[in-house]
């Protein structure tokens, strides 16, 4: 009698220490975005954009005591999703677009680590280090927000979205401070391959979306680079672009208008929202 219950008792304690802490809901489908200052959110949100929608979530990469935010946390997405002064960005309207257009039954979870003005380079692991020795004073604040690795910290939030979730993708745009840089296709893919292979991410099932720079037609000063942009899918197979044509841009023809980001951020879904291998996607209405 003594041995069963000490048998018993073995078999708790091993389903105790072998369960995980955690239900990985394969509904929960989960983004990353990273990029520079038009990822990140440059144009001030207005109240539409405040709208929240229960079914769409950011995970905190930063603390923001002031909006009663937690890093690692969720909280229903609400603009500034990227740090706690930045702006709006494609990202919040490509999850409200994905919830408006897929079934109840899926929600939507992205995470957003961007810094206005970098470089890919500040995403390579290997050159981090580096880029931030030699970082100008204007972003030092940005980049002490991630502990001086955004990459680091992305993967980090991205390793507790997967205790919950499924990462369904990675949305990129960047290429400003790379404007005329042809090994950026190879730049970026090295950054990819970093973050398939830290996440356990399959290629095939990973699709990264990068979105064009502001298009000439509206005063885009970086415009050449989406010639570049453009052949991301010679380098990457699973590399889709976003067309920027007839975003609306501002002033400095560098950045998106709110109405342009709300325009960018739903090409980004309907990107996603096309692709029928293994989600259900159904096109936007």
């Amino acid at each position: 009698m003594k041995k069963n219950t000490l048998k018993f008792q073995f078999l708790l304690l091993l389903l105790l220490f072998c369960t995980p802490g955690y239900a990985q809901d394969k509904n929960f489908h989960i983004y990353l975005c990273f990029g520079q200052s038009n990822m990140e959110g440059h144009s001030k949100f207005e109240d539409q954009d405040t709208l929240s929608n229960n079914r769409f979530y950011s995970l905190q990469a930063v603390d923001c005591p002031e909006l009663s935010r937690k890093k690692g946390e969720w909280y229903v997405a609400k603009p500034p999703i990227t740090r706690c002064n930045t702006g709006l960005s494609p990202a919040d309207y490509f999850g409200k677009t994905l919830t408006e257009n897929l079934p109840d039954s899926i929600r939507i979870g992205i995470i957003n680590v961007s810094i206005g003005g970098c470089h890919i380079q500040l995403f390579d692991k290997d050159s981090v280090t580096n880029y931030v020795e030699k970082a100008p004073n204007w972003m030092k604040g940005m980049l002490a927000a991630y502990d001086n690795d955004p990459y680091t910290r992305l993967v980090d939030m991205a390793k507790i979205a997967q205790q919950t979730g499924v990462i369904k993708g990675l949305l990129l745009h960047q290429g400003e401070s790379n404007t005329g840089d042809q090994d950026w296709p190879n730049k970026v893919n090295r950054v990819y391959d970093n973050l398939l292979k830290d996440l356990n991410l399959r290629s095939e099932e990973t699709p990264l979306l990068a979105g064009e720079l502001l298009a000439a037609d509206q005063g885009g000063k970086c415009a050449s680079m989406n010639t570049i942009i453009g052949t991301l899918p010679q380098t990457i197979p699973n590399a889709h672009i976003v067309s920027s044509k007839d975003c609306e841009g501002v002033a400095d023809g560098l950045h998106f208008s709110a109405k342009g980001y709300r325009t960018l951020g739903r090409r980004y879904a309907e990107l996603i929202l096309s692709r029928r291998n293994g989600g259900g996607y159904t096109t936007v209405q």
